[in-house]
């Protein structure tokens, strides 16, 4: 016979939580921080991101090949939106992708010459800035805020594409200092037209200082610093002010400087402690986006 007070739970009553030897209730245990870390790591992934976290193209240029039926997924062709599964067979053109993410992806800091091109030729020599990069079997190097050709200085390129997706992003609110020759020295109605910050299309730049920085002959450097710059901007802002712009070189990129000692055409790579000032510097740029969104 059951014992008084501890008979059996009725059919279909709803469970309780266990209890345990002292009677204090045990809720369930949840999956310990790695094993959900794995599950994720093993589910699922857009097609499009894939191919870009492991540096094999952007996410556009992904799209690109879907859309031009260049991608299978297990022998069908992959549309715009398809999940990869590990284990899944991904081809492109027939040929057999490892789409895996590069373990402990490189970055680089690389000094360019002006008018050097930055992506190797379709021909595969290797005579652009990217080119000359250590190779990694089926891998690419994505520049981050890459510089017009006529221009050159400070490129921040990786191999991992999803690190590039993500520094693309924080780069826009990036501190970022450019030096610029022009014909001549500046007047001072020019040089506050430059603090202006103001562009072709309307939108004004962040320019927290212009200084001078010496030169040669006719010509005269100037040293802007600017948030959210790109190098395409900085030339027409000062353009914009009737100045001829000769060059214009990147010399820092938020927390990363272009040292005197990396010559033209030389790149070096990333410690570790540099790409975690890198992120953090990013983290922080995100994080104060947010507030002054919120």
């Amino acid at each position: 016979m059951p014992r008084a007070g501890g008979g059996r739970r009725p059919t279909g009553a709803p469970r309780g939580r266990r209890r345990g030897t002292r009677g204090t209730l045990q809720t369930p245990r949840r999956a310990p921080p790695r094993a959900r870390a794995s599950a994720t790591a093993h589910a699922p992934e857009r097609l499009q991101k894939l191919l870009a976290r492991a540096g094999l193209a952007s996410r556009r240029e992904a799209e690109a090949w879907i859309r031009a039926g260049r991608l299978t997924i297990n022998g069908a062709v992959a549309t715009l939106g398809a999940r990869v599964a590990p284990g899944d067979e991904l081809r492109l053109d027939g040929r057999v992708v490892h789409a895996r993410a590069p373990v402990g992806a490189r970055v680089f800091l690389c000094h360019r010459s002006p008018g050097e091109p930055l992506a190797a030729p379709a021909s595969g020599e290797r005579t652009a800035m990217l080119g000359r990069l250590p190779r990694r079997l089926g891998r690419r190097f994505i520049a981050v805020s890459p510089m017009p050709r006529p221009d050159g200085g400070l490129e921040l390129v990786t191999s991992d594409g999803g690190l590039a997706a993500r520094l693309q992003r924080g780069v826009h609110a990036f501190s970022s200092e450019f030096g610029v020759r022009v014909r001549g020295e500046l007047s001072d109605t020019q040089l506050q037209g430059i603090l202006g910050g103001a562009l072709d299309s309307g939108a004004h730049l962040a320019i927290e200082r212009c200084d001078v920085a010496g030169g040669e002959g006719s010509n005269r450097w100037y040293q802007i610093a600017a948030r959210g710059a790109s190098g395409k901007e900085v030339r027409q802002l000062v353009e914009r002010q009737g100045a001829l712009v000769s060059r214009v070189l990147r010399t820092r990129l938020g927390p990363l400087a272009l040292e005197r000692s990396l010559s033209r055409g030389r790149f070096r790579e990333l410690s570790q402690e540099e790409l975690r000032a890198l992120l953090s510097w990013e983290e922080a740029v995100a994080v104060e986006d947010g507030e002054a969104g919120g």
